[in-house]
């Protein structure tokens, strides 16, 4: 599943601001490990993107555990413990309506890998060795 791509002037500068924030203060708590949750805690998460709505009312999290392991099972804790996040997330944000997190996996380096390993096909690399001749 491919993210919805926005220009510029779909998200303005305060959402995309909101979004960094947001990444930021999930980045810090799972880093310091404040998540009473076993599989948190063996698991060191990435937190990649944090897409949020126009209105600031919906976060949409892109999550990765380093070496991608047990990918799945991250992310069924980061739900379970969802509640968690948004209380210390409306902490520190200060804003009036704290935004409903939604915890995704981020396949966006599987794509890239994806596409790495197409650019090196013996097939393609002939056709663009062929190109430059």
């Amino acid at each position: 599943m491919v993210r919805q791509q926005f220009t510029p002037e779909q998200q303005s500068v305060r959402v995309l601001k909101v979004g960094e924030r947001v990444r930021h203060i999930l980045s810090e708590l799972l880093s310091r490990q404040e998540v009473h949750d076993d599989t948190l805690t063996a698991h060191s998460v990435s937190v990649t993107e944090v897409r949020m709505s126009p209105d600031l009312r919906n976060a949409a999290v892109y999550v990765k555990p380093l070496l991608g392991e047990d990918e799945a099972v991250v992310i069924k804790a980061l739900r379970v413990n969802t509640a968690y996040f948004q209380r210390e997330v409306a902490k520190r944000l200060g804003l009036k309506f704290a935004p409903k997190l939604n915890f995704r996996g981020d396949e966006s380096f599987d794509e890239a890998e994806r596409i790495e390993r197409l650019l090196n096909d013996p097939k393609v690399v002939r056709d663009l060795n062929a190109d430059d001749a």
